[in-house]
């Protein structure tokens, strides 16, 4: 069994994914050391209020320093600016890895900077909320949900299976696939049901014909679901848009030919067709329900008491 524990590990970014990591970290005691980096400082700040580490500094650099894991919590845009930052400093035979929703470009962007006497291992939780922020963050948020990991090929076994078992440890599955692969399924799962969500609340807001008044007073349905995606942090799906474009864009297109399909039988009245993909369509939410991905319970209220889901 590899061994999950560190002397120390870093955490540069420490917004909901970073923080969540953090939690899990003191709870299940992980570490002897957390370094928590972050260039805000009411951010950091913040971080030693909640006493998520247990040192705290503004620079990449200082923070990998005798690191045995670094995890980089950055949006996929500053991935090539930590990476010039830390890459003189990290201890040999440490582990670097990231938690990017988008693999190649982060790749490209990291990989020509990493020493190499280190383990680099592009990784991706696949979990989250809309909210954003140290406060954000809790722990088990990786209990359950799958961690895919897009080895390099040179990356050492032995460094692949201790950080898979420090994500077990977290509660995560695993998984692996190709960089390309995963920005693939991800531009599919993730990426263009946020785009949709933002720009479905977008055209609402952009409607003169409904009062904004009305569209948050009617909002206890579909649309509600929508502006709980459009809520995400835009920096964030700033860059994931600007460096999964290829793939964005190949889904996109055929998003747009699905909706001109449902167009049509709208328009011409053919509800057979009509009823034949709800009938697909609620089929995929079941499966989702069976894989234990969501629970099939009444949520009208979208866990109104329950700030942390």
């Amino acid at each position: 069994m590899a061994d999950v524990h560190f002397d120390r590990i870093a955490l540069i970014g420490i917004g909901l994914i970073g923080s969540s990591i953090a939690r899990d970290v003191k709870g299940l005691g992980l570490a002897k050391d957390v370094v928590i980096s972050t260039r805000s400082a009411e951010t950091l700040r913040r971080a030693e209020e909640l006493a998520l580490g247990t040192s705290y500094v503004s620079s990449p650099a200082d923070s990998v320093r005798d690191a045995d894991l670094v995890i980089v919590s950055v949006p996929v845009g500053a991935s090539e600016d930590v990476a010039k930052q830390m890459a003189p400093h990290l201890k040999p035979g440490a582990i670097v890895t990231d938690v990017g929703s988008t693999k190649a470009s982060v790749i490209a962007q990291m990989q020509p900077h990493m020493p190499s006497n280190v383990h680099f291992i592009p990784g991706h939780p696949l979990a989250g909320t809309e909210k954003s922020g140290p406060d954000a963050g809790f722990a088990g948020l990786f209990r359950g949900r799958w961690c895919i990991f897009t080895p390099l090929p040179d990356t050492d076994p032995a460094a692949l299976s201790r950080l898979k078992a420090f994500w077990e440890a977290l509660g995560s599955r695993i998984d692996e696939m190709d960089p390309q692969h995963h920005d693939k399924v991800l531009a599919i799962v993730s990426h263009l049901p946020h785009i949709i969500a933002y720009n479905i609340v977008g055209t609402a807001d952009d409607l003169e014909a409904v009062t904004q008044s009305e569209v948050i007073k009617y909002s206890a349905s579909g649309f509600r679901d929508f502006t709980r995606l459009a809520a995400s942090d835009p920096t964030m799906w700033r860059d994931v848009c600007l460096h999964n474009k290829d793939a964005i864009l190949e889904m996109l297109a055929r998003f747009s030919e699905d909706l001109a399909y449902l167009q049509r039988a709208i328009r011409w009245g053919e509800g057979d067709k009509l009823f034949d993909l709800f009938t697909r369509t609620r089929d995929v939410r079941r499966s989702i329900i069976q894989a234990g991905q969501d629970v099939d319970a009444p949520d009208f209220g979208r866990h109104a008491l329950d700030t942390k889901t």
